[in-house]
């Protein structure tokens, strides 16, 4: 504007004339808005289209070029600068998360291997032994083909709870949804593990109060497989003449929490968002000594998912542990 206005001043005193100015100063206005335009387009506007294509990452679709063409160059610099500002934020996240799963899968691997490995080792050495001479002799045959075979099982039970999770993860596991009494099936499972519980005196129970029938409705044999593998884990983290009791609640009228909760050794609190991870464990040598594939509490967690559920911990180290989880009363919930 400045440029016109000096433009058409100069030329009305060249010539002395207002009409001719005036129309100096129209056409050198003209000129240099759509001059200044242009190059702003040129050397601005496409590099930010470029910006935004890059973002994307994507070849653009018919909707992405109108907005390339019509509304993108309306925008100004600072709505830019926001966008690629969330832009930014969101590429940020988005590493952040794959370093944490990288480092996941990296934890999952060692461990997978490290499973492995060690009943693998231990059938290993103990063939080897049997087949260097030992196996003639009557005192060491049996123990070391009685240990092989045990870890043949630990083996063959790993490789079935992998096989589980995974299918469950991909949805290859159907349920089969039924009405039972939550109360009932707790009653079978306490007395079928009564075998691993009774040597350690602990005592297994529902609360008093709780064992008003209550009717749910889910896959009751999945449930079944639920309840053994926390009763389990509480009989083997618990102590001796301790106690595991269950607790059922009812929420809304339309689901119940049951809570499996014994006086074990704890969880530290530092390990309580990882339990239900695949071969996580809070004392790696502890737990591994004491056995089991490391993969239950995580069966556990896809099988309550797969009821569109919720499974929860809470524990403190020295007083014990409660993990409870959430069922529905209706059919078709």
């Amino acid at each position: 504007m400045a440029l016109a206005t000096g433009n058409g001043i100069l030329f009305y005193f060249l010539e002395y004339k207002l009409m001719p100015a005036i129309i100096a100063t129209v056409i050198t206005f003209l000129a240099s808005y759509y001059l200044i335009r242009y190059v702003l387009e040129y050397f601005i506007y496409r590099k930010i289209k470029l910006i935004y294509k890059f973002i994307y990452s994507t070849k653009a679709n018919k909707r992405e070029e109108m907005y390339y063409q019509y509304i993108l160059p309306k925008k100004g610099i600072d709505e830019v600068r926001e966008d690629v500002e969330k832009w930014a934020a969101q590429q940020s996240s988005e590493i952040a998360n794959l370093k944490k799963n990288e480092a996941f899968r990296k934890e999952f691997l060692q461990n997978l291997a490290h499973e492995f490995k060690t009943p693998i080792f231990a059938i290993q050495g103990y063939v080897d032994t049997l087949l260097n001479g030992e196996i003639n002799n009557p005192a060491v045959n049996v123990r070391f083909l009685t240990n092989a075979s045990n870890n043949v099982h630990r083996l063959s039970n790993l490789i079935s709870d992998l096989d589980e999770i995974i299918s469950l993860e991909m949805g290859e596991q159907p349920l089969y949804k039924e009405s039972f009494v939550i109360q009932e099936l707790l009653k079978e499972v306490f007395e079928a593990l009564s075998i691993k519980s009774e040597p350690m005196n602990i005592k297994c129970s529902i609360k008093k109060g709780f064992d008003f029938p209550i009717t749910v409705f889910a896959d009751k044999e999945k449930i079944r497989q639920v309840l053994n593998n926390l009763v389990v884990n509480a009989i083997k983290y618990g102590k001796h003449s301790g106690y595991i009791t269950a607790g059922i609640y009812k929420i809304d009228g339309e689901k119940v929490l049951v809570e499996i909760s014994d006086d074990g050794i704890g969880i530290a609190e530092e390990h309580l968002s990882r339990v239900f991870e695949r071969f996580y464990r809070t004392d790696r040598g502890r737990s591994r000594n004491i056995g089991g594939s490391g993969l239950g509490l995580s069966i556990c967690k896809h099988i309550i998912e797969a009821h569109d559920q919720t499974i929860h911990v809470r524990s403190k180290l020295d007083v014990g542990t409660t993990f409870g989880f959430t069922l529905s009363t209706k059919k078709g919930e």
